[in-house]
C-alpha cells in the first residue's frame, strides 16, 4: 500500500490531488476499480480515465484537467512499472540445487548456486555457469556452453554445441541449434547439405517462446549482445544477428542474412537470404525484404521501400476508384468529340 505522497516520491512527479489517497494496486484504465494506480501517456486518454474507476493515475506534463488524482513525471510508463514492482514484488528465487530426478551427465561441469529442475536434461561435457536455472523438461545436448545466470525454461531445445551468454533468456520450446533448411538436390531427391556449424548467442538477450534459430552450414549463427527475439521468430542458418536488435513475433530471416545494430523488425517481417540490413533500421509490419537495405531508415510493404514512398503509393491507391471514375468520363468525352470530329469531316468531304 502507498499514498499518492510516496508514489510522487518514488517516480519524483509532481502531485495533483490529495497526495493522502491510497493506492493497493496496479491496472490499465480500462480494468482499474477503486484503490488502483492506472497511468495516461496523452490527451487522448482523459476520456477514459473519466470513466475509470481508478483513485489515480500517472500521467505526462503534456496531460492538463485530469480527472483522477494524479502525479505528473516525465517518463510515465517507466514510472508505471516501477510502482507495479514495488506493490507486485517478485516471488524469490530458490535454488534448489540439481534435483536427482534431472539427467546429468557426469562430464557435465556445474558451477555454484545452479538449479536443474526435474526432467532436464544435460549432456556430456556441457558446462551450466554459475546462478543458472534450467527448468523441468529443457534439453541440452553434448557441449553446451551455458553462462552465468542464465535462464532455459521448460521444453527448450539446445542442440550440441550451442553457446549462451551470461544473463540470457531462452523461453519455452524454443530451438536452438537444428539443422538449416539447406539441401543439394539432384535426380535422386534432395539431401541434406552440411551441418557442421552451431549457434552462439551473446549476453544479455532473450529468445522468446516456440522461436527456432538454425546452426550454421560450417560456422556459427549469431544473435549478438542484448538482442531481444520474440516468440515465433525463425532465424535461418549461417544468420548474423547484430546488438539490441527488436525482432517482433513471426519475423522470419532467411540463410546467411546479417543485420546491424539496434534493428527493429515489426510482427510477420519476412527477409530474403543473403542479404543485408544496416544499422538501425526499421521495418513496418508485414515488410518483404528482397534486397540490402541501407541503416538509419524507416521501410513498409512487400517489397519494402522507404516508408514516405510507400504511404505515397498508398494515398494513390486510396484515390484509384474515384480516378477510375474520372478516367471512364474522360474516355466518353474523348468518344463523343471525336464523333463530332468524324461528323464535320464527312459534312466538309460531300
Amino acid at each position: 500500500m502507498l499514498t499518492l505522497e510516496q508514489i510522487s516520491t518514488l517516480v519524483g512527479g509532481v502531485i495533483v490531488g490529495d497526495p493522502n489517497t491510497v493506492i493497493t494496486g496496479v491496472e490499465t484504465i480500462e480494468g482499474a476499480r477503486e484503490g488502483d494506480l492506472t497511468f495516461a501517456v496523452n490527451q487522448k486518454n482523459t476520456d477514459k480515465l473519466a470513466n475509470s474507476q481508478a483513485s489515480a493515475a500517472l500521467v505526462s506534463p503534456e496531460i492538463i484537467d485530469c480527472p483522477v488524482a494524479s502525479v505528473q513525471c516525465e517518463n510515465v510508463q517507466k514510472a508505471f512499472t516501477l510502482i507495479a514492482e514495488h506493490l507486485r514484488p517478485a516471488s524469490p528465487k530458490t535454488t534448489i540445487g540439481v534435483s536427482d530426478k534431472a539427467t546429468v551427465s557426469d562430464s557435465a561441469t556445474v558451477g555454484k548456486n545452479v538449479t536443474v529442475y526435474p526432467g532436464a536434461f544435460i549432456g556430456d561435457h556441457c558446462t551450466i555457469g554459475d546462478g543458472t536455472t534450467i527448468y523441468p523438461g529443457a534439453c541440452l545436448l553434448e557441449n553446451c556452453q551455458i553462462g552465468c545466470q542464465v535462464s532455459i525454461y521448460p521444453n527448450a531445445v539446445l542442440y550440441e554445441n550451442t553457446q549462451v551468454g551470461d544473463r540470457t533468456n531462452i523461453h519455452a520450446n524454443a530451438v536452438i541449434g537444428a539443422h538449416g533448411f539447406g539441401y543439394d538436390s539432384g535426380k535422386d531427391g534432395h539431401k541434406l547439405s552440411a551441418q557442421l556449424g552451431h549457434v552462439e548467442i551473446g549476453n544479455d538477450a532473450d529468445i522468446g517462446a516456440c522461436t527456432t534459430i538454425d546452426r550454421g552450414t560450417f560456422g556459427s549463427t549469431r544473435i549478438g549482445h542484448g538482442s531481444k527475439l520474440d516468440n515465433q521468430v525463425m532465424i535461418g542458418h549461417n544468420c548474423q544477428i547484430g546488438e539490441h536488435n527488436l525482432l517482433c513475433s513471426q519475423v522470419g530471416i532467411a540463410g546467411s542474412s546479417q543485420t546491424g545494430n539496434f534493428v527493429v523488425m515489426a510482427g510477420q517481417v519476412g527477409i530474403g537470404d543473403h542479404l543485408a540490413i544496416g544499422d538501425r533500421a526499421i521495418l513496418g509490419a508485414k515488410s518483404g525484404v528482397m534486397h540490402n537495405l541501407a541503416g538509419d531508415q524507416t521501410y513498409v510493404g512487400a517489397p519494402a521501400i522507404l516508408a514516405r514512398d510507400r504511404f505515397q503509393i498508398f494515398a494513390a491507391e486510396a484515390k484509384l476508384p474515384e480516378m477510375r471514375k474520372q478516367f471512364k468520363r474522360l474516355v466518353r468525352q474523348v468518344d463523343r468529340l471525336e464523333d463530332r470530329l468524324s461528323s464535320n469531316d464527312t459534312a466538309e468531304a460531300a
